[in-house]
């Protein structure tokens, strides 16, 4: 699951959330194109998702997915990562990019598990995030993934695409996690994390694919954006929210020209 960059600062911080209902009819629209969506990394049991997606940050899912089924076989539990040394890791995961801070936090956290946790993968947000290399978007996908509990993940992906359709406002993954979560019921938040996660990377990429997106027609940044940009009319002003709170381009302020210029200029003159 990559991370990197927020969403598209043509939207973001600039625009009303969709209602509720909206947003819930929007993401079962989503859901329909994207049947399949689930995490795609490759993991058996709580500890080897918790390690592929400490590996997965700035890299791929595919590319982890070569790295692990040999790390996993060498480190099977948490104890035997914890017997480890960061020099060990380093060329297992060196593909994976980031290699001393991922085999550091690797250690680190197999570490913690063994002296805090039995070994064991705790299923609480508060503990997996005070393990090494662990933050919140990384105990989402290990709660809703590997142990039942409900998470929503957010990430690039996710931060962009809810941002564009406008299910949410705001270039922060925990703002945008709660304002997904206020809108949906619990049981659908890590389908909803996958499915725009899928949606991310097939259809809404950084220069999005409108046409095979079957919710176009319900997207703020299509609708102000990609189809302005058809009809000729690309805006080059930012976005501002009306008194009404719609999403409108901000209109400049009028020119005076050469007439409004002399106009100033005889006026200053007769004082």
């Amino acid at each position: 699951m990559e991370q990197g960059s927020g969403p598209d600062s043509l939207t973001a911080g600039c625009q009303a959330v969709k209602r509720p209902r909206d947003t819930r009819r929007i993401l079962e629209l989503l859901e329909t194109q994207h049947p399949d969506a689930d995490t795609e990394l490759r993991y058996t049991n709580a500890f080897e998702l918790l390690v592929a997606t400490i590996l997965s940050a700035q890299s791929t899912d595919a590319r982890v997915n070569l790295v692990t089924p040999g790390l996993f076989k060498r480190y099977p539990h948490a104890a035997a990562l914890a017997r480890a040394t960061a020099g060990e890791l380093e060329p297992q995961i060196h593909s994976t990019g980031f290699f001393r801070a991922k085999a550091k936090a690797l250690v680190g956290m197999a570490q913690a598990l063994v002296a805090s946790h039995g070994g064991e993968v705790p299923a609480n947000m508060n503990a997996l995030v005070a393990l090494p290399g662990v933050g919140r978007k990384t105990a989402n996908v290990v709660l809703g993934h590997a142990l039942g509990i409900p998470g929503l993940p957010v990430d690039r992906h996710v931060l962009r695409v809810s941002n564009r359709i406008g299910l949410a406002d705001s270039d922060d993954a925990e703002v945008v996690e709660q304002q997904l979560c206020r809108a949906i019921p619990k049981d659908r938040w890590t389908r909803t994390s996958d499915t725009l996660i899928l949606h991310g990377r097939r259809v809404c990429k950084p220069k999005p694919l409108c046409d095979q997106c079957v919710a176009r027609d319900e997207c703020t940044y299509f609708r102000l954006v990609i189809s302005r940009a058809r009809d000729g009319k690309a805006r080059q002003t930012p976005l501002r929210r009306s008194a009404a709170g719609a999403v409108e381009p901000m209109r400049a302020a009028p020119n005076p020209g050469r007439a409004g210029r002399r106009a100033k200029e005889s006026s200053r003159g007769r004082r």
